[in-house]
């Protein structure tokens, strides 16, 4: 907020000077209504056991903080043109995965990343998704390391979570503080959902000739994401639907409603891949539905994200998007990649093994802040265990170092404290292009010193700012 010095940087110059005017007390009563009427709404997530099983989940009130995250408009921008090229890449290397495989052939990315790829779906192979999409929806995460200087941390394209939380954050910001907007210019985001929605639309399959039905799939109220998924098919208009809604009928998908069964030609899936079709993937699923994924193959349905785009989730993947963006789009990559270590590579495991105090440490398939080491900040004997996990399955791995991530303030008693941030952008993909609303979700690491921003492992959210300059 202040930079180096005493004076706050130039995004937050207004903001400085009205929070200097607040008197603490009242900020702090503000903070305790936002909490209470996070928790009227329901704005939850689950946490699960071990066992990942529903009885052992926990439903707890996900943390926000009252003070803003602020970017200012041409930090935005560049942003926007990296996260643009980004996905664009991404796409291009889903499809040519799935088809031709010419990034193989040149040797740029080696096969057996995808042949012993868990997320690599081989029913995918040879399908033309409508309008050539994959990842219809696209959250990259960023981390900031100084002035201007960003990093991708990793993309997520599969099923990416949080963009309700953006969206609650900014209008319990407006309910809080009205006047604070009125001071300062802040990019809207309120339109989120009515663009997710025409974004969608616009990826119709080829022989839908009226407007297109979209609705959103959820495997239930057991999952970690559940108020996401009613939140923004709320927000949408659409029908929020489970796998006992939903049959074929006429080589098509369609939902029980009132007045029968109605036809479904866009579904925004929260289904993971291997739930998704009993017959196909995982024979015990009760949540997928049998025999779409043969609709989808025969044009019948647009699923949302596409199935098989986890594999652009893979961390090793990951390790080679600055190539894959140069060989699809003959560009140099606007935003860069953080150094990472392939632990399947033996140099690179050794590496790893000697400095593992040093280093955080992720599994290739992990997400939620699971199944990782952040060496600074563990014991030696995690350190220790850690390394037999490691040497025992090297693949499952990558590396990075650990970065001096920026900070932002949080509103605690004794006023302002610094904690550890990255930001989650949306981008949309549809055939008219990529469109992002400015700003995203800031996660905030809430424990003093630590690195990890996942609200399972405790940290919270803040409001994301992009000024109108």
């Amino acid at each position: 907020m202040t930079g180096h010095g005493d004076q706050p940087r130039e995004p937050y110059d207004g903001y400085a000077e009205w929070f200097n005017d607040q008197d603490p007390t009242r900020l702090m009563r503000k903070s305790k209504e936002a909490e209470a009427f996070f928790r009227r709404t329901g704005i939850t997530f689950n946490v699960y056991g071990q066992t990942a099983d529903a009885a052992q989940a926990q439903e707890r009130l996900i943390p926000f903080d009252l003070i803003p995250r602020i970017l200012s408009g041409r930090e935005w921008d560049k942003l926007a043109k990296g996260i643009d090229q980004r996905v664009r890449a991404l796409n291009a290397f889903l499809y040519d995965v799935y088809h031709r495989q010419e990034i193989f052939r040149a040797g740029v990315v080696p096969h057996e990343l995808i042949a012993r790829n868990e997320a690599y779906l081989p029913q995918m192979i040879g399908v033309e998704p409508p309008g050539g999409i994959y990842t219809h929806i696209v959250g990259t995460d960023l981390v900031c390391t100084g002035e201007g200087e960003f990093f991708v941390l990793e993309d997520n394209a599969r099923t990416p979570s949080g963009v309700s939380y953006m969206l609650e954050n900014r209008e319990s910001m407006m309910q809080m503080f009205p006047e604070l907007f009125s001071r300062v210019k802040v990019r809207p985001v309120s339109g989120y959902p009515k663009r997710l929605r025409e974004s969608l639309a616009a990826c119709k399959p080829d022989n839908c000739n009226q407007k297109p039905v979209v609705a959103v799939f959820t495997p239930g109220i057991h999952n970690s994401a559940y108020f996401e998924h009613s939140f923004l098919a709320d927000q949408m208009g659409v029908e929020l639907v489970e796998g006992s809604d939903l049959k074929i009928v006429d080589g098509h998908v369609a939902m029980r409603t009132t007045t029968g069964y109605q036809r479904i030609d866009v579904l925004y899936r929260r289904v993971d891949d291997d739930f998704l079709d009993p017959l196909n993937f995982n024979p015990d699923s009760m949540l997928g539905v049998p025999g779409i994924m043969d609709v989808y193959r025969a044009g019948g349905i647009t699923i949302a994200n596409a199935p098989g785009t986890g594999i652009a989730d893979d961390k090793a993947i990951y390790s080679y998007m600055p190539d894959i963006i140069e060989f699809y789009t003959g560009e140099k990559p606007l935003l860069n990649n953080v150094q990472t270590w392939r632990c399947s590579e033996k140099d690179s495991l050794q590496y790893v093994l000697d400095n593992l105090a040093d280093l955080v440490v992720k599994e290739v398939h992990g997400s939620g802040g699971y199944g990782m080491l952040v060496g600074p900040t563990s014991s030696k004997k995690e350190i220790s265990e850690f390394r037999k996990k490691l040497q025992a399955r090297p693949a499952n791995y990558i590396a990075q170092p650990t970065l001096s991530l920026s900070t932002c303030p949080i509103f605690v008693k004794k006023g302002l404290a610094p904690r550890h941030v990255d930001l989650r952008p949306f981008a949309l993909v549809s055939p008219k292009g990529i469109d992002m609303v400015p700003g995203g979700l800031t996660r905030v690491a809430l424990k003093k010193g630590s690195l990890v921003v996942n609200s399972s492992q405790g940290g919270g959210t803040k409001d994301t700012w992009v000024l109108d300059d």
